[in-house]
């Protein structure tokens, strides 16, 4: 199912490239690059007790980001959010339980504004694909994760273009991301695990 709703919301996506061939201007190239740096804030929250009594917390991180926009309109562009699989730290309130690895493409469809100059301001929403690896590493073994998380995600952000090719990019998301916890040795649910991260960054943006 989180499959299917993936493919889904791709497809609804490249519907609208027809919509690029007639209103994207010939003379401009529709591809958009950046790079951030994103500060990964958890909003931590369990439901069960992955132990039980205890506070369970990952660990915020710096990461780098590398965004590909492609403009259907002056307006409308789809945003593929890409880095490279994270090292997420699980703490049991002041005690490491253990790591788990976490690689979230995002695809975003983003609104664009253009009447205020170099300043462009922007909001999106779209889905994030987490797919968890090193699934076994928390309390020694005792307990893994899922596969994967399926989830929302919301922006809001601006480009402050210096000229048509290069800017500077002020960015905030906001995704819903948890995964079930199961014992390792028995196999029962050993609760829900939520993670939703706030990922404010900033980057530098290329215009082709």
């Amino acid at each position: 199912m989180r499959i299917k709703s993936l493919v889904a919301a791709m497809a609804a996506v490249a519907s609208l490239a027809p919509i690029a061939v007639q209103a994207q201007s010939s003379s401009e190239n529709p591809w958009m690059v950046r790079v951030r740096a994103v500060d990964l804030l958890w909003s931590n929250g369990q439901s069960g007790s992955v132990v039980q009594g205890a506070n369970v917390k990952a660990k915020d991180q710096v990461i780098p980001e590398f965004d590909i926009s492609y403009f259907f309109t002056k307006n409308i562009a789809a945003e593929l959010v890409l880095t490279y699989p994270q090292t997420i730290q699980i703490d049991v309130g002041s005690n490491k339980l253990g790591t788990i690895k976490a690689l979230p493409p995002s695809l975003v469809l983003q609104y664009h504004f253009t009447d205020f100059g170099a300043f462009k301001p922007y909001v999106g929403a779209g889905v994030n694909y987490t797919i968890f690896t090193s699934r076994n590493n928390l309390g020694n073994g005792a307990y893994s994760v899922d596969n994967s998380s399926f989830g929302a995600v919301g922006q809001v952000g601006m480009d402050y273009m210096f000229d048509k090719n290069w800017g500077l990019n002020v960015d905030l998301k906001y995704a819903t991301m948890s995964t079930n916890v199961t014992t390792t040795a028995t196999g029962a649910n050993g609760g829900k695990l939520t993670l939703n991260p706030w990922m404010p960054a900033v980057g530098v943006t290329y215009k082709f």
